[in-house]
């Protein structure tokens, strides 16, 4: 399959399942008889969005070239999508026609200096630097002690370097690891979605979600659900084999280091006064502490009761 019969396809897909998740009723249609098809009709769709029948039906099916931003928004409005899935559908109606520079195959971006200045300097929070394919490309000490059972996983690629989505989906201890494992999986199937709008010619990328569809039946139903998660934080508990249960606090922000290739900071801290702060506090003396040096994890989960 070709780039442009993939973006159809992705096309097709993500507006057929977002008009399956809605009602007449929660659209303020009226019902009558039965129905055939889970949701709304097509021509109910149109109906909303202002346009004829046989114009959305062509829409739906992925031709989506030369239609304009209003009627993107007409549609968007009409399928009631949040503001990450309207912006993965005027990333796709951009993809059905991209210029030679988004075609160009996307090089690995070093992350500068300065960038892991910054991490290191974080000495009470777990900071690391992910890319779109969800790579661990950069952390500070006590990220690479947060997530010590990723750096150890047999998922990690040849240099050592974790991602998030092979390791929740190929290796089972993530299951031990995350305490909500459903969720974080599903919000990582949701952001490779968004990458994917987002740069549908990257290799990186499509190797990555060819590999995990082929072996991961767990990725494929959370794949075809087609949900998009773009800007995302809040609260994840962990079950660490060395500090015990942690519930952290997590943020990403943007970081713009390269032009061909979207970073993000995330940063993951605990509530102050609390036991984790406690237990994170203790992580991070860990970390810091030459490994002949360390306590075992068996008395350090003591010394926090």
């Amino acid at each position: 399959m070709d780039g442009r019969s993939e973006n159809r396809a992705d096309i097709r897909d993500f507006l057929a399942c977002r008009r399956a998740q809605l009602t007449p009723e929660q659209v303020g249609l009226p019902t009558s008889g039965r129905r055939r098809v889970p949701g709304l009709r097509r021509e109910e769709v149109a109906v909303l969005a202002g346009v004829s029948t046989e114009w959305y039906t062509r829409l739906e099916k992925g031709h989506i070239g030369g239609v304009s931003e209003d009627v993107l928004d007409a549609v968007a409005r009409a399928l009631q999508l949040s503001e990450d899935e309207r912006t993965y559908l005027f990333d796709l109606a951009k993809a059905a026609h991209p210029g030679p520079a988004a075609r160009r195959r996307r090089k690995p971006v070093d992350i500068p200096p300065r960038v892991q200045w910054i991490l290191d300097s974080m000495t009470l929070s777990a900071a690391l630097v992910i890319n779109g394919r969800l790579d661990m490309v950069a952390t500070n000490a006590l990220a690479r002690a947060l997530f010590a059972p990723m750096f150890d996983s047999h998922t990690t690629d040849e240099g050592g370097r974790p991602n998030f989505a092979r390791y929740y989906f190929l290796d089972d201890t993530s299951h031990d690891f995350m305490e909500d494992w459903d969720g974080a999986a599903r919000t990582t199937a949701a952001l490779l979605r968004a990458e994917a709008g987002r740069y549908p010619h990257d290799r990186a990328l499509r190797a990555l979600v060819g590999e995990l569809s082929t072996v991961s039946a767990e990725f494929r139903t959370r794949w075809a659900a087609h949900d998009v998660r773009i800007h995302h934080g809040g609260v994840k508990r962990f079950h660490h084999p060395e500090a015990g249960p942690l519930e952290l606090t997590y943020q990403p922000l943007d970081l713009p280091v390269s032009a061909h290739e979207a970073h993000s900071m995330t940063i993951y801290t605990a509530e102050p006064g609390t036991v984790d702060e406690d237990r994170l506090r203790l992580l991070a003396s860990w970390a810091a502490t030459p490994d002949g040096q360390r306590e075992s994890p068996h008395d350090t989960r003591d010394l926090l009761g």
